[in-house]
């Protein structure tokens, strides 16, 4: 009998509401007015990838209140698959606050209901039908979601899944570096797909490792497949025993909002990934969907078909 083919792609990290300022390239105590979003970054990779046709389940926890409300719903409406999204009552969905900005945004995390992601969310059955394990270290944080993650995670490396992982790490979600080292080390075992970006590099591990000092430390610590963004520079990708390879980013007329950038470009890359797409396609593809990304605010436009619109883009 022939096996089946795995389908599913599981998103497992943080939902919460952004509320991201009217105003422009402003910090965040100037800015007056703010406009909500449904976001977390491995929602807005679940909502990416859902909307590019694929099946995903997103794994998370919100509160039982109005915006725990409004995330599910939009995750439903948006085509992802709620059954392991969890509502919590007694504590409030996490929000943040997000300054618009052409560059990097200012943020101000509000962490609730994320952080409470438990190992009755991902069965095993469930990993058994999974294609792809996608987190970040933002969900990896803190607990008691980071033992629930690394141990899910474990169990679908084991099970055949391919793993992922966004290195968005900043010292406001993070007590110390040498825990979040330690835990993405624990991580990397799994041979995730690793996107980072600059700015993580530089908040991680301080402005004097150079891109070539990144690629050694995944890569010592068994990651494959490295992905660095450089913003407008465009991005770096390091395979084991390669040299790196250099890719130039699309060039827009006017960066609107570079909030979730990052997600668009790593569920472009996914999504060919897992489509078995070559290594430059991937990133192409995850090219292509950042550059969109940039010319809107807070996410891609629901109002939009992402397929078409990516092939408008050379």
């Amino acid at each position: 009998m022939k096996k089946k083919e795995k389908k599913n792609i599981l998103c497992v990290g943080e939902s919460l509401i952004d509320f991201i300022g009217l105003q422009s390239d402003v910090t965040i105590h100037e800015t007056k007015d703010y406009h909500r979003y449904l976001g977390g970054s491995p929602t807005n990779v679940a909502i990416n990838l859902a909307r590019l046709g694929l099946e995903v389940r997103m794994v998370s926890s919100v509160g039982n209140d109005g915006f725990g409300s409004y995330v599910f719903n939009r995750l439903t409406e948006l085509g992802v698959n709620t059954s392991n999204v969890r509502k919590i009552h007694g504590i409030p969905t996490s929000i943040v606050f997000v300054s618009r900005s052409s560059g990097t945004p200012e943020f101000i995390p509000f962490r609730e209901a994320d952080v409470f992601i438990d190992e009755f969310q991902i069965k095993t059955e469930t990993l058994k039908e999974t294609k792809l394990f996608h987190t970040t270290c933002f969900a990896l944080s803190k607990s008691p979601a980071r033992e629930t993650i690394l141990k899910k995670a474990k169990e679908a490396y084991s099970l055949g899944c391919t793993l992922s992982i966004d290195i968005n790490f900043s010292n406001k979600i993070w007590a110390n570096k040498e825990d979040a080292i330690s835990v993405l080390k624990e991580y990397c075992t799994y041979k995730p797909l690793v996107k980072v970006s600059e700015d993580d590099m530089h908040r991680l591990f301080g402005h004097k490792m150079t891109h070539d000092e990144l690629f050694h430390f995944f890569h010592v610590n068994d990651v494959d497949l490295v992905c660095l963004t450089l913003g407008e520079k465009g991005v770096k990708v390091s395979l084991k025993g390669q040299l790196p390879r250099k890719y130039e980013a699309i060039k827009i007329d006017s960066v609107v909002d570079t909030t979730g950038a990052g997600d668009a470009f790593w569920s472009g890359f996914l999504y060919a990934y897992v489509e078995d797409k070559t290594i430059d396609d991937c990133i192409q593809v995850a090219l292509r969907l950042a550059a969109l990304k940039l010319q809107n605010v807070g996410r891609l436009p629901y109002n939009i078909d992402i397929l078409l619109e990516l092939s408008k883009i050379t």
